[in-house]
């Protein structure tokens, strides 16, 4: 991880004034000092928002003089959601997007983004804390397919959510605790489908905002798929349906 990420006050300054992408940045707690001022005043216009850590935690990334700040740099450029949406309506297509909820792995994150790319997924989703790093290994393991799909990185999932629905664009959310199951459900119209975390799934509230649950059926005794597997098998079904739309136009 020595290329994803760089530490200390003034390097970190620069990179953002340099127009870096910022993945994210972890700041001490209590860091204080007039260099922190200016650093927390350049994050603030440029809408970058630090995680505040022990510094326990930034010593476990670097031993170096850090000075309280690392900051995680990205080579793919993150987009606004707000500003695809009415483009993809613009040019008549039918918006088809993913939401990752808190994935955490970062190489389940890039097989992912590797699918959706294959796909033809308009955006692909994530929250601002809580999501894996997009470092060198998610690009990996993408086979560099993050460089030609378009990354949003949000601040609130669940209000994402509400102005996608408003821009009348259906949530499915994938959960193993849902009736319907993927075949039962229409992914022709504008749509977005939501995974969710390895460990816990989708958060309650994006949950509760989601227009239907939808599963996998799982016949066998193991009652759970990767998350990238499944993934994989609802973005093919709904590829299956929007191809068996153009077919029977």
């Amino acid at each position: 991880m020595k290329d994803d990420f760089i530490f200390g006050l003034r390097p970190v300054i620069e990179a953002i004034e340099a127009g870096k992408t910022i993945d994210k940045i972890f700041v001490q707690n209590a860091l204080q000092g007039p260099i922190y001022a200016e650093l927390k005043a350049i994050l603030s216009k440029n809408k970058i928002r630090p995680n505040y850590v022990p510094v326990e935690k930034l010593n476990r990334i670097t031993r170096k003089n850090h000075q309280g700040i690392i900051a995680f740099i990205s080579d793919v450029p993150f987009h606004k959601i707000e500003d695809i949406v009415p483009q993809l309506f613009e040019e008549g297509k039918t918006p088809f997007l993913l939401i990752l909820d808190r994935l955490t792995d970062v190489r389940n994150f890039g097989a992912i983004c590797r699918t959706a790319e294959c796909v033809g997924i308009d955006a692909v989703i994530i929250p601002e804390k809580g999501a894996a790093p997009i470092n060198s290994d998610a690009i990996k393991t993408s086979a560099g397919a993050i460089y030609n799909v378009k990354i949003c990185k949000e601040a609130n999932l669940a209000h994402t959510v509400d102005f996608l629905q408003q821009s009348g664009i259906s949530i499915f959310a994938a959960s193993e605790k849902a009736q319907k199951l993927i075949y039962d459900v229409d992914f022709k119209e504008p749509c977005a489908i939501v995974m969710g975390n390895e460990e816990t799934g989708i958060s309650k509230e994006v949950l509760h905002h989601s227009d239907e649950k939808i599963k996998l059926p799982i016949e066998g005794k193991t009652q759970s798929l990767n998350v990238s597997v499944a993934c994989g098998a609802i973005l093919y079904e709904a590829v299956r349906q929007k191809m068996s739309t153009t077919i029977n136009l």
